[in-house]
């Protein structure tokens, strides 16, 4: 695995803009391993790392006024003798301990470090990108991305640049009532709840590493690859959320 972290920086006194980027180069799911049906796409999971990476591309040629910085975990899951296993206990970057419940809920476990690791830059916002879970895809499909966040203006300015970028955007809540999924008895949370409201769970577990930042989590699990070619999208790998963040940050102000 590799811990990437590259930055941008036009100058003095400008913005910093986090975006953090899920990097799972293959996610068999671990020990808690997937059906092999459809396991073939799971090469995509590291869609939100190479959004980031590609926004990160974009920005520099357009020469876009800010300092970004792309954090993008990357690693694959799979299992082994050395691999994690449910029932271990996690101590994150944070302080904060997970159990883990499900080794196939990995995104959220190197995402929770990639988001404290960002705070060491003071950043005026940060976005992470995420094919967090199947869970937004079966509630939103293959064509929109689930929105979640803490912060109603940086909301606001996400849903404005997905009407102009194309790439539709859905909010989905982040009430701390559904923290009750997360509780455990010997750890601060685990890193799953139930089957009820898996997408929102995903966001309510990454919210407690972002502290009083503005932050907005994209679940692109849905549109991050498709089957079927479109007008303007290819089959494969869309990079889908590249168009969202160039916008956002060409009408920041």
């Amino acid at each position: 695995g590799k811990f990437i972290v590259l930055e941008y920086n036009k100058g003095k006194g400008l913005d910093t803009i986090a975006l953090v980027g899920k990097g799972i180069t293959f996610d068999s799911g671990g020990i808690s391993i997937k059906p092999s049906e459809n396991m073939d796409r799971m090469k995509d999971d590291m869609s939100g790392a190479a959004a980031v990476l590609a926004t990160l591309q974009a920005a520099s040629k357009l020469q876009l006024p800010f300092h970004l910085v792309g954090v993008m975990p990357a690693t694959e899951n799979l299992p082994s003798g050395k691999a994690y296993k449910p029932g271990d206990i996690l101590k994150t970057l944070s302080g904060q301990t997970v159990e883990v419940i499900s080794t196939d809920a990995e995104g959220r476990l190197i995402l929770s470090d990639a988001l404290t690791y960002s705070l060491r830059y003071q950043p005026k916002a940060i976005i992470d990108l995420a094919t967090l879970t199947g869970a937004c895809v079966i509630a939103l499909g293959d064509f929109v991305i689930g929105l979640f966040g803490n912060d109603r203006s940086l909301l606001k300015r996400i849903e404005e640049a997905s009407m102009k970028a194309g790439e539709k955007v859905w909010e989905l809540p982040l009430w701390e009532e559904y923290f009750e999924y997360l509780k455990s008895d010997v750890a601060d949370f685990r890193n799953v709840g139930t089957r009820a409201a898996g997408a929102i769970i995903g966001g309510i577990f990454l919210s407690k590493f972002v502290e009083k930042i503005p932050w907005v989590h994209l679940d692109i699990a849905g549109p991050a690859s498709i089957e079927k070619e479109r007008p303007y999208v290819p089959r494969g790998g869309t990079g889908i959320g590249v168009r969202l963040l160039l916008q956002l940050l060409r009408d920041w102000k």
